[in-house]
């Protein structure tokens, strides 16, 4: 079945509110009416409401980096649901590497984000992958298998149908190495077909993958064109206006 394309810009820890209003004017002034592809920016909290009102109007959606499960407490640098619900988030990026990594976010936890995002009506993308290691020792289905499951524990079919899994290579995020077509396509598949195995084949063939991992301009082609990525999960190339652009008009 087709799949709308989504692209998502992931903007780390990078651009003042400043900078992050004139990148997203730029991005609706070049991307904001594409309607064949999804297009959504996840800058750091402290710009997400200057993006929103940059990106007002256009077709480009709003997203966050990462979140709470609790909707409030005394928890003290975090963030909830509803507030980001409140700001215009549609969507929320969840289990990304670089928490996985530095801040020991485990696929309990991340569990938790989704089923608190879905309580609020926003999205997650949900980020999976293994690192070199794994990789080297043929273990990228084992681990990519156990975080899903970690990760989709409890959804509800209709809730894992419309999730965004984004599949992560750990080894080719901001390396500017990426994987083959072929292997990120190996990789989709396994996710897909574990949905189709936990859920149901409707489920497995409605939701999106995404490929995250030194994504640019003059590989994204190549990689759209497999079967099962719909779409990518952008991180460096996602500060300029011009590659994001080209990414998403690829």
């Amino acid at each position: 079945m087709a799949r709308l394309p989504i692209i998502a810009g992931n903007w780390k820890m990078y651009k003042t509110r400043g900078e992050a209003a004139e990148l997203a004017k730029t991005l609706v002034s070049a991307a904001g009416a594409v309607s064949n592809v999804e297009v959504v920016l996840c800058p750091t909290y402290t710009s997400l409401e200057t993006v929103a009102q940059a990106i007002g109007g256009s077709r480009i959606k709003l997203g966050a980096q990462n979140c709470h499960f609790e909707e409030q407490g005394a928890f003290t640098g975090e963030i909830s649901v509803p507030m980001l619900k409140e700001i215009g988030c549609a969507y929320v990026i969840i289990g990304h590497s670089e928490r996985r990594q530095y801040y020991a976010e485990t696929d309990e936890n991340i569990n938790k984000k989704a089923l608190a995002l879905y309580k609020h009506g926003l999205t997650p993308i949900i980020c999976v992958g293994e690192t070199l290691a794994q990789r080297q020792a043929n273990k990228t289905a084992e681990v990519v298998t156990a975080q899903l499951r970690g990760c989709l524990s409890g959804l509800p079919a209709d809730k894992a149908a419309a999730s965004v899994i984004a599949y992560e290579p750990v080894w080719a995020i901001g390396t500017g190495v990426v994987a083959t077509k072929e292997q990120a396509q190996e990789a989709h598949a396994i996710i897909r077909a574990l949905v189709a195995e936990m859920f149901s084949k409707d489920v497995a063939d409605k939701i999106r993958i995404q490929y995250g991992g030194s994504v640019k301009p003059d590989n994204v082609s190549e990689l759209m064109a497999e079967p099962d990525i719909d779409g990518a999960l952008v991180g460096g190339a996602s500060l300029k206006a011009d590659s994001f652009t080209a990414i998403v008009k690829f």
